[in-house]
């Protein structure tokens, strides 16, 4: 094990700036029931670049110092900046999740047992050379696979999962997930098919169409087409589905669900009420891939919800035993129905580029990046 650690943080600073940069720090050494973890493969999660970025204005980025060590700084809107009180003059880790060998162990048994192994982990700062671990944050990892296989173990994996334990749990019979051709979006599919659920895959491309169908789905909707409201309708009506999940947030798609659910739901009402159909309708919001206000015309009556989804809040709510039978399906499953693909694989100081940056930060669907620590 080298001596050298280094990990990539975000800082903002008093003078309403972002910076971000990479940090040498110690190896830790790990308590009775942690591991040192030699971080091999991180994955760049939509959810990273919430603490990457935080609320800096991302067209304002420069990049200074040089390509092997870059500093990125940026302007952050001073009406922003009372939110970020607790994070002035503190250089965050950053990354949620990552796999890799597990170099150091320390003394209880569940440590020892991963000495040497693969394993995934979940828990803030990952985008580093070594990490130490709780060895309840990890996950061990079946033997064969690698860390690039493993690396997205968490997020996707076991959000997807709890979307589906959450439809149980509430009664609903089938789904509606939005920007459906995503890694997540592709993971629910391949649960949904091998489960016998209904998913309706909404998307906004033909060539996402194409993606998913050549996968088995067998309803998606496009919402770039005229004929777009029509047809989630009509697949409601065939699947019954009452629970949606958005990852956009902003905008009127989350109106959009619930009306489209409503005009299926009064199909079957005998007499017209003012206060529409009793049947419960449900929309997740998971993301913000449109940071802007979410708009809801309000035509679907009053038996309906609109929530946050947050994967930690939700794992809390399905109980200990559930969420161990999700991992340990996630890793009998890591290279089938949660695989991961890459589309770009980035060192640590490539990550800090502006030109790296100006890509990730799309969040383009299909275009997913790996941070490769170790590179």
């Amino acid at each position: 094990m080298t001596d050298t650690n280094t990990q990539l943080t975000s800082t903002i600073n008093n003078d309403n700036t972002l910076t971000l940069a990479l940090k040498n720090i110690d190896i830790p050494t790990p308590q009775a029931d942690q591991v040192v973890i030699r971080i091999e493969a991180a994955p760049l999660n939509p959810s990273d670049l919430g603490v990457l970025f935080s609320a800096a204005d991302m067209s304002t980025a420069k990049q200074s110092g040089t390509a092997e060590d870059p500093v990125i700084t940026a302007d952050v809107p001073v009406q922003f900046m009372p939110s970020l009180k607790t994070r002035v003059g503190k250089a965050t880790p950053v990354g949620n999740e990552g796999a890799g060998t597990v170099v150091a162990a320390g003394s209880s048994p569940a440590a020892q047992a991963l000495m040497g192994k693969t394993v995934a982990v979940i828990g803030g700062g990952t985008y580093r050379q070594f990490i130490c671990a709780n060895v309840q944050s990890c996950l061990e990892l079946k033997e064969g696979t690698t860390a690039k296989e493993g690396a997205s173990s968490f997020v996707n994996p076991l959000t997807a999962l709890a979307m589906v334990e959450t439809m149980r749990a509430e009664g609903h019979k089938a789904i509606i997930h939005a920007a459906a051709a995503s890694n997540l979006g592709q993971m629910l599919n391949r649960i949904c098919i091998a489960d016998g659920i209904d998913l309706i895959n909404i998307v906004r491309k033909p060539e996402q169409e194409k993606l998913l169908r050549d996968m088995g789905a067998k309803y998606i909707v496009n919402s770039s087409s005229d004929t777009f409201l029509a047809d989630l309708t009509a697949a409601i009506i065939e699947t019954g589905a009452t629970i949606a999940f958005d990852p956009i947030g902003g905008g009127q798609l989350t109106s959009d669900i619930l009306n489209c659910m409503e005009v299926a739901a009064a199909r079957d009402m005998k007499e017209h009420t003012i206060y529409g159909s009793d049947t419960f309708k449900q929309v997740y919001i998971y993301g913000a891939l449109d940071r802007g206000p979410i708009t809801l015309n309000r035509n679907f009556g009053f038996a309906w919800a609109v929530n946050g989804f947050l994967l930690f809040n939700a794992l809390g709510k399905l109980g200990t035993d559930t969420v161990m039978k999700m991992r340990k399906r996630v890793a009998n499953e890591i290279t089938t129905t949660f695989a991961s693909n890459y589309t770009h694989e980035v060192s640590l100081a490539e990550v800090l580029h502006l030109q790296s940056i100006a890509a990730y930060s799309k969040q383009a669907t299909g275009e997913k990046y790996l941070i490769k620590p170790q590179a």
